[in-house]
């Protein structure tokens, strides 16, 4: 069975952190994986990702210097560190996954073919 699970969310005050995890079953490769959010009122947006040509991880300019994506290979899991949260981070993050062939960036919401549940993410000031 394809799908992806995410967990990690939660209410945080500003200036915290949170690691949200991804785990990723049933596929034998992809092209891209990254997280993504949807604040209310707003289009879901990049935040990090990692794409296999170039083996390049990118992120939003605006959680440079704050976010860390991360990869382990041997779990199937992806991560996202988030320190030094603001209340504009609130939002419903998702992890997604591309598994054909890729000439987008990988930030770049469209294209990705599975997605995870979600998971909600509140920092408070």
């Amino acid at each position: 069975q394809l799908q992806l699970v995410e967990s990690g969310g939660g209410l945080v005050q500003s200036g915290g952190s949170l690691r949200l995890s991804c785990e990723f079953s049933g596929f034998t490769d992809y092209s891209a994986i990254g997280w993504f959010r949807q604040a209310p009122g707003k289009e879901r947006a990049g935040v990090s990702c990692f794409a296999r040509r170039g083996s390049s991880t990118n992120y939003a300019d605006s959680v440079k210097g704050r976010f860390t994506f991360s990869r382990d290979n041997a779990k199937n899991t992806v991560y996202l560190q988030m320190n030094t949260l603001k209340p504009e981070d609130t939002a419903v993050y998702y992890c997604a996954l591309h598994s054909g062939i890729r000439s987008r960036r990988c930030l770049d919401s469209r294209d990705y073919n599975y997605w995870g549940q979600g998971t909600q993410v509140t920092v408070s000031s």
